[in-house]
């Protein structure tokens, strides 16, 4: 090749382990367009989001960071947030700038962004009660002014998309550094659940553009993403295109195209839209003659969410999270545990898989070996280059993964163990207080129990101990990977440290 490889990424939202079928031998969703492009390239059967929420996941596959190491500490930031990418922190976006590349990102951003406001009205960072919070957005941002601290400025030369998840406020399209559509009305349901399926075709009470139609925005999205791959083909420079998706993500709206083309639900139904761009985009790549110059990788930012109802899919043979226990939000497997597909052919294997752990946290690492980009000591300090895995170099490249739930809850994967460091799934569920009997913290082992059914916390103390004690180090050294130690980003609440001493 005469340049570097153009990469493109695409994170989908909310999509589960098992709705691909070529991960999942009885899904009932027939992702045929991916699974060619898994049968080109690597499937990776034990990679993970670093935590089971967007935001979170999103910061840590950006910054090579573990998300806990960030301002937030649990859950997700609203559409109004700040920016949650610290000021002078490397992304993968501004390691591939320096290193030559034309970088874009289309469709959700979930991660901050600083909105100028009317007469000296305050937006709080990160949580607040959402109806005064929407009222708050329609009444105190500025949205002709210029956004600050957005993608632009966080390596991306291009940004067009939302603010944050199709669900939720303002409801307005961005693109690089301004709203270039202004909110008029307020629509939306002011509470609700996406803990079930209730709600799925809802949206939160908020502000929005004339005439929002969510069912319309993944399309043009997805229209946007394939007018740049056309424009940047024919550049001179190397290009990075990373699609946040927004769909699965509740509400579940399917163009007309594919409503009842699964026969299953809603959910499935989007999940065959995501799956025919996966097709169109490919067939650019051909078109265009750059398929074999571009490193295609395909993934999502957690497990499926109840919204998707699982009931309805189970009862037809299909689960989202495959064989693993809970979906997004949870601590166990089906929470993070999350498809991973890349291609890049001539350099990986057609046709592969791979069992190694891994993690949307090593992208960062992964990127800067490809292009041959060095970064400071305080940049990707939780990343480890999955290059060697995908070149079959390698049968593993970590001892270990921290994951993340929704409220906090931490759990460490090491070798043949898993310890949680709660008691329950600490996700976005109905919880209880732990019973008397029941023990404070949850060991499973993975080699005889990937399904976690058996909790064997207090029957092997030498292990819970390195277990602990591994996660404890992680925690105040500030970094999991060689190096100096560095400073996890303050918050005077940091749920989920109880086991520390």
């Amino acid at each position: 090749m005469s340049k570097k490889p153009n990469i493109i990424m695409i994170l989908t939202d909310d999509l589960g382990y098992g709705d691909i079928s070529c991960l999942n031998p009885r899904s009932q969703i027939h992702t045929e367009n991916i699974d060619r492009v898994a049968s080109e390239g690597l499937r990776m059967t034990d990679c993970h989001s670093s935590s089971a929420l967007c935001t979170p996941s999103r910061y840590a596959l950006m910054t090579g960071r573990y998300n806990w190491r960030s301002r937030l500490k649990m859950m997700v930031l609203p559409g109004h947030s700040s920016h949650l990418i610290e000021n002078g922190r490397e992304t993968i976006a501004s390691l591939l700038q320096k290193s030559g590349y034309q970088t874009a990102v289309v469709g959700k951003w979930h991660l901050g962004m600083d909105w100028q406001t009317k007469d000296g009205y305050e937006l709080p960072l990160t949580y607040a009660d959402k109806t005064a919070a929407a009222d708050l957005m329609m009444g105190g941002i500025d949205f002709t002014a210029p956004i600050k601290n957005g993608p632009n400025a966080r390596g991306f030369d291009y940004y067009y998309g939302m603010p944050a998840s199709l669900d939720q406020p303002p409801f307005i399209h961005v693109e690089n550094d301004r709203a270039i559509t202004q909110p008029v009305e307020m629509i939306g349901k002011k509470k609700l659940d996406r803990t079930t399926a209730a709600d799925q075709f809802d949206v939160e009470y908020g502000p929005a553009e004339a005439g929002y139609d969510p069912s319309k925005m993944g399309p043009e999205m997805d229209e946007k993403v394939l007018e740049l791959v056309d424009k940047y083909a024919d550049g001179d420079k190397p290009f990075f295109i990373y699609y946040p998706t927004l769909a699965v993500h509740g509400p579940l709206v399917p163009s007309e195209e594919y409503k009842g083309k699964s026969g299953l639900n809603a959910y499935a139904d989007f999940v065959l839209q995501v799956d025919g761009f996966v097709g169109r985009l490919d067939k650019l790549l051909h078109d265009k003659g750059i398929a074999d110059d571009t490193i295609l990788i395909f993934t999502s930012d957690n497990g499926c969410s109840p919204v998707a109802d699982y009931p309805t899919l189970v009862s037809k043979g299909h689960n989202p999270s495959y064989i693993y226990r809970g979906w997004k939000g949870d601590i166990w497997e089906g929470g993070h545990r999350i498809p991973f597909i890349v291609r890049w052919p001539g350099k990986i294997p057609a046709g592969s898989s791979c069992d190694a752990l891994a993690c949307l946290v090593d992208m960062f690492a992964t990127v800067a070996e490809i292009t041959g980009t060095e970064y400071a000591d305080n940049a990707g300090e939780d990343s480890v280059s999955m290059l060697p895995l995908w070149k079959g170099e390698a049968e593993k490249t970590r001892e270990d993964l921290v994951h993340h739930a929704s409220y906090g809850g931490f759990s460490l994967r090491k070798g043949e163990w898993k310890m949680c460091f709660c008691h329950d799934s600490n996700g976005v569920r109905p919880r209880f207080p732990r019973k008397e009997d029941e023990p404070p913290y949850q060991l499973y082992h993975m080699n005889g129990d990937i399904t976690e059914q058996y909790n064997l916390y207090g029957r092997h103390p030498e292990v819970e101990q390195d277990l602990l004690a591994t996660l404890s180090k992680y925690v105040r050294e500030g970094r999991s990977t060689p190096g100096a130690p560095q400073e996890n980003t303050p918050n005077p609440i940091w749920p989920g440290l109880e086991f520390m001493d």
